[in-house]
């Protein structure tokens, strides 16, 4: 099978000096793309390079392919932009890996995204939503318990959230959220902070199939607990030195199924497709609390879904043919 590889690389992109420090923070290395290419190469297939933006569209219409293993992020700022490239894909009927433009666009979206875990009965911290500066003024702070998290409201790959995000007051948080409103150039998300373990879930698999989706909790351990833990840029730029990482997350039996639970009603509720990573907070109580989900988590050697597949005894090359399989395992069957 021919596969193209879909992506966009760091090094395409000229960083604006007004920007933000993780401007690019959420598109690829070359190494990640290189690994990506052996794993498909390992399994048998053809790799084809197809990149992102301009160049997918001409590579794409230049050199067939059968179907489309998708990293890329899309271009811009909007919040659709993860969507582009599977948008294309379904245009020309080519099949391709993870979720589709809908739910892409709505799982970026995360004020949409509470709104719909809170629907389908998933815990999710209280939040309120400044759309710009004039709200600061006007917003609802006694609506929110403090100390409040800050970040932006079409963001992934932990931009914008930082160690300083975290917010005790209605002043601090109205300082935050006016930083965030100027540097990202969006709405920012105000969000109840939950005090307690940080857990984040890979899953891979489809619901329905023979691989329901496996719910892999990782467990995020701050090397110093002086104060409320945030896994925040600055901690997973340097993830080795600040933090260990406990695969599977020790947590009593109870709190697992929940936490499982969750994760896969975020999962179908989404409609999400082959892996995703859904981050929780666990309350003292126990009680598990979702934060957010990325239907387009990060593969690379640092991501914490391979971060996890080293948890199962996984290379590199296994966690992509895990995803690989997921997907054309659906598909198949989406053609019976």
């Amino acid at each position: 099978m021919r596969i193209g590889l879909a992506y966009d690389l760091k090094e395409e992109f000229a960083v604006n000096a007004a920007a933000p420090d993780d401007a690019l923070e959420e598109y690829d290395s070359t190494e990640t793309v290189r690994l990506i290419e052996a794993a498909v190469s390992g399994a048998g297939h053809t790799p084809i390079r197809l990149g992102g933006g301009r160049e997918f569209l001409r590579q794409v219409l230049d050199n067939p392919v059968d179907f489309v293993f998708n990293i890329a992020e899309g271009r811009g700022t909007g919040r659709a932009r993860e969507a582009q490239i599977p948008a294309v894909l379904e245009m020309l009927g080519i099949p391709y890996s993870g979720a589709d433009p809908q739910t892409l666009s709505m799982a970026l979206d995360k004020p949409l995204t509470k709104r719909l875990a809170d629907f389908a009965g998933v815990s999710t911290p209280a939040w309120l939503v400044l759309n710009d500066t004039a709200n600061l003024a006007v917003a609802d702070w006694a609506s929110l318990h403090f100390p409040v998290f800050i970040k932006p409201a079409f963001e992934g790959s932990s931009k914008g959230i930082r160690l300083n995000s975290l917010a005790a007051s209605p002043a601090a948080a109205a300082a935050v959220a006016g930083r965030l409103l100027g540097d990202y150039r969006q709405p920012v998300l105000v969000e109840e902070f939950i005090d307690g373990d940080e857990i984040t879930c890979g899953l891979i698999g489809n619901t329905g199939q023979a691989d329901n989706p496996m719910v892999l909790p990782l467990g995020i351990l701050p090397h110093r607990a002086d104060g409320p833990f945030i896994y925040s840029l600055e901690v997973k730029r340097d993830y080795r030195n600040r933090v260990e990482y406990q695969f599977p997350a020790r947590l009593p039996a109870p709190v697992l199924e929940e936490l499982t639970r969750q994760a896969v009603r975020v999962f179908d509720t989404l409609n999400c497709r082959d892996f995703a990573r859904a981050d929780f907070r666990i309350d003292r109580r126990g009680r598990p609390w979702f934060l957010e989900i990325n239907p387009l988590p990060g593969l690379s050697l640092d991501s914490d879904l391979y971060i996890i597949a080293r948890g199962l005894g996984w290379s590199h090359a296994e966690l992509i043919q895990a995803v690989l399989d997921a997907a054309l395992n659906r598909i198949s069957a989406s053609c019976v």
